[in-house]
């Protein structure tokens, strides 16, 4: 496969967009306090404090598991339990980090379009009180989810309720926030601080930044002392303006939106020419960047040879495909061709 060739396996591949790279640049020079006390750090929590409201903590972290495992650690006691779809990244992805890190047990949801809803999460609502069983603390849900489908406000609002009613937390996965922003035409505030989310990790890296990811605290007493979960997880970045000059890049005049609408644009331009090939199937709501569906196994190690991507599920031979910020049209007219070509 061409190394340079820009394929569908995961907008972590992309590069890093030409603003963000500007903006590390801007802040090279010179000497400046390290590990966040740095005039740069504090601008960039002023934009997350603009966007999310005055009272949010926020954190900035190397990557998006780190956020995702750190952010839970700061709600839960080893005792506990986090109910979450079993599609999800902190489930599937992160190699038993949350489980490992955070002493807590994962509670998994079987879901057929990757999200939860209170009545799929009843299952795992026992057990308060009985010393025998983990006792569920955090609600976890991706936006937008594994599947690339999304929650609306009401949804997630519902879902922050319930867990309120129960003395838990609702934690979200924003590695894709973006997308889900742009795809909603809602702001990151309408689908989080207003609908009741404790704990976000807010997510970059796929939409354009080099590397850094954000934990924002909805609910301040979970973070008052998260400064040392930080640093004892390792994501204590001592030369952190170069994490924070790209946040505030990439939430300034609209380039986050910018790039995310992008991706969406081309995930439904690729569905679309799908529909003329009669052998492969979507088989998801394409709301976002991800196009999932179903194709001929016996085409898929030469697709892959040309257009590297990962296989969701060998058993339906179901393969995800991911546009990216600098996804072109003749990425995908290209690519289709060569499906057809495959199929011929």
């Amino acid at each position: 496969m061409n190394q340079n060739k820009r394929g569908f396996a995961s907008d972590n591949n992309s590069g890093v967009h030409p603003n963000i790279l500007e903006a590390m640049n801007s802040v090279n020079h010179g000497h400046t306090i390290a590990y966040g006390d740095d005039p740069y750090t504090e601008e960039a929590t002023k934009v997350f404090k603009t966007l999310f409201g005055n009272h949010v903590e926020v954190f900035f972290v190397f990557i998006g598991s780190a956020a995702n495992v750190l952010g839970i650690k700061a709600a839960t006691q080893p005792y506990h339990a986090v109910i979450t779809p079993d599609t999800a990244h902190i489930n599937v992805d992160e190699c038993g980090a949350p489980e490992r890190f955070t002493g807590c047990k994962l509670l998994t949801v079987s879901t057929p379009d990757g999200k939860l809803t209170v009545d799929l999460v009843q299952k795992h609502m026992h057990g308060f009180g009985f010393q025998h069983h983990s006792q569920p603390k955090v609600i976890s849900i991706s936006q937008p989810t594994e599947l690339g489908t999304l929650y609306t406000p009401d949804e997630v609002r519902t879902l922050a309720n319930f867990a309120h009613q129960h003395n838990m937390y609702l934690h979200m996965d924003g590695a894709r926030i973006a997308n889900a922003a742009a795809a909603l035409d809602k702001s990151f505030k309408e689908f989080t601080t207003d609908a009741g989310v404790d704990i976000l990790s807010f997510g970059g890296t796929k939409n354009g930044m080099m590397y850094g990811e954000a934990v924002v605290f909805f609910n301040p007493d979970l973070a008052k002392e998260f400064m040392y979960t930080r640093k004892q997880g390792l994501q204590l970045a001592s030369k952190m303006r170069y994490i924070s000059a790209q946040f505030t890049a990439y939430l300034s005049n609209n380039q986050w939106h910018k790039t995310a609408s992008h991706a969406n644009r081309m995930a439904k331009i690729l569905a679309a020419q799908l529909e003329s090939v009669p052998q492969v199937k979507v088989t998801q709501p394409v709301q976002v960047n991800g196009v999932f569906a179903i194709i001929p196994k016996s085409i898929i190690e030469k697709l892959q040879a040309e257009y590297f991507f990962y296989t969701w599920d060998n058993e339906k031979s179901e393969v995800r495909w991911m546009t990216s910020w600098d996804t072109t049209e003749d990425d995908i007219k290209n690519f289709v061709a060569k499906i057809k070509e495959l199929l011929a």
